[in-house]
């Protein structure tokens, strides 16, 4: 039987402008950037700054700055900006004569583009060309073929017809191995190292042993068992020794060279943090983000159609820009309240990391982002949008901000000490320990607990492994 019934119940909803918001304070500055270029594509209302500034300086006219207020509940009216110059300028500390320059970086090449350059000199027939640039348009990032050869092969003859041989496709194979950087497009480490030994003007004596040992020993060699090695080949110590100095001085990761690759990103830090006698100034480094304000121009069509809005003509049109103005005027209100926010979390940042920024890593204090979201009253949603994929630069360097958030445990001093800190300590130990008798992960966990640090011989592990240290076994050397 179906009955109704009245329920009242309430419901927290965002609203477009929260959401717009939100999506803004996830942007680092480069993507901000990006985001704000698009929305003046979008909306005529918005106009970039530095267009008004430049009209007004041909004009000799004076520039007046008037900032919205984005806590105001009631709406802005059209006349409210009727007769202001500037609008909307979200960027502080600058002054009007202050030129901003951005010089142009030269244009450099992906590792593909440098090998198929290098593959048009060799004067190639369509099939075999389009089966090179098949073979470099399958490597990793450090230069490896990440696919079978023979699939790719394979798979060109059936969808591309390509009349190619076996043995005419290994030979090219191998001549692209021999490519700048040599050992690109190897199928493995092994074949990688030896392609290296073969091309590089080595002494010829140790390059046949190494050779043989890459090609005879190669798993002894991976795993550092230099004692079997070295009963097999009946080497002396030193001969062994400058055997494996040769090979180690080989490229394992040929893609990694100067070249850049195509995922290579450069840093750009969202903000900067000087010190300045004894105080540490933070600036958000939005230089190169276009500041925008209201167009007056759309200002004054708006104005004009609402006076005369008795056609419909002049009804759909007021909508529009009255729409469009809406939107801009709340974008700009928004990039203005992102700021402040990225500003408020770097400031506390700063505060509960002094020690760090005054001193470096090893003063790094355990931080989560409940205890940023506390003390200055904001989510821990907010506080996770603004760290996530931010940087900053500062004396001690670039650091993403989730580098200054980690859990911690407590000491026999009654010191809280942060698991990055536990990390720097390791890396330590291990930088300093004998290698001819390195420590393991039960002897470091010993050490520690000595210094009336307690941390678990797993835990010791997974840090290790974290930081991309291999077992004791395998930094053992010579």
């Amino acid at each position: 039987m179906l009955s109704l019934n009245q329920r009242l119940s309430q419901q927290q909803r965002l609203s477009p402008q929260q959401i717009q918001y939100q999506k803004l304070l996830q942007l680092n500055t480069l993507a901000l950037e990006q985001r704000i270029k698009t929305e003046l594509e979008l909306n005529p209302i918005l106009e970039e700054e530095i267009d008004i500034i430049q009209e007004e300086q041909k004009n000799d006219g004076d520039t007046e700055e008037s900032e919205f207020d984005e806590n105001k509940d009631d709406e802005f009216e059209i006349e409210d900006f009727m007769n202001d110059d500037s609008i909307g300028d979200t960027r502080t500390n600058k002054s009007n004569d202050e030129e901003d320059y951005h010089p142009l970086t030269p244009a450099k090449k992906t590792l593909n583009e440098y090998l198929v350059d290098q593959l048009r000199l060799l004067n190639l027939n369509e099939d075999l060309f389009l089966l090179g640039e098949e073979i470099i348009g399958n490597l990793s990032d450090d230069g490896y073929l990440n696919r079978s050869f023979e699939d790719i092969v394979n798979e060109l003859r059936m969808f591309e017809h390509i009349n190619v041989t076996d043995k005419e496709a290994l030979e090219l194979l191998k001549t692209i191995q021999t490519f700048e950087p040599i050992g690109i497009a190897a199928r493995d480490l092994q074949e990688c190292l030896l392609i290296q030994l073969r091309h590089l003007p080595l002494d010829q004596y140790y390059s046949f042993l190494a050779e043989e040992m890459l090609r005879d020993y190669f798993e002894d060699f991976k795993n550092k068992r230099y004692d079997v090695i070295k009963a097999k080949m009946n080497l002396t110590d030193e001969t062994l020794k400058t055997t494996v100095e040769l090979i180690q001085s080989l490229n394992p990761k040929p893609g990694e060279g100067d070249i850049d690759s195509e995922q290579m990103n450069q840093i750009t830090p969202d903000f900067l943090i000087e010190k300045v006698e004894d105080n540490f100034i933070i600036t958000l480094n939005d230089r190169s983000v276009p500041s925008v304000t209201i167009n007056k121009t759309y200002l004054e069509m708006i104005d004009g159609n609402k006076k005369k809005k008795k056609s419909k003509q002049a009804k759909e049109t007021y909508k529009f820009l009255k729409e469009k103005f809406e939107s801009a005027k709340w974008f700009i209100a928004c990039i203005q309240q992102r700021r402040e926010t990225l500003m408020k979390i770097m400031q506390s940042i700063l505060e509960n990391q002094y020690q760090f920024f005054e001193k470096g890593s090893k003063f790094l204090k355990p931080m989560i982002y409940k205890d940023i979201a506390d003390e200055i009253q904001m989510d821990i949603s907010t506080i996770s949008r603004v760290v996530n994929n931010k940087y900053v630069q500062s004396p001690m360097g670039i650091h993403e901000l989730k580098y200054f958030f980690s859990e911690g445990l407590s000491t026999d001093y009654g010191d809280d000490i942060s698991n990055k800190h536990i990390k720097e300590l390791l890396k330590d130990l291990i930088e300093e320990e004998s290698k001819k008798t390195p420590l393991s992960d039960e002897k470091i966990s010993e050490i520690l607990n000595e210094k009336g640090i307690h941390v678990a011989r797993r835990t010791i592990a997974k840090y290790r492994e974290q930081l991309k240290i291999p077992v004791a076994r395998l930094r053992k050397e010579l």
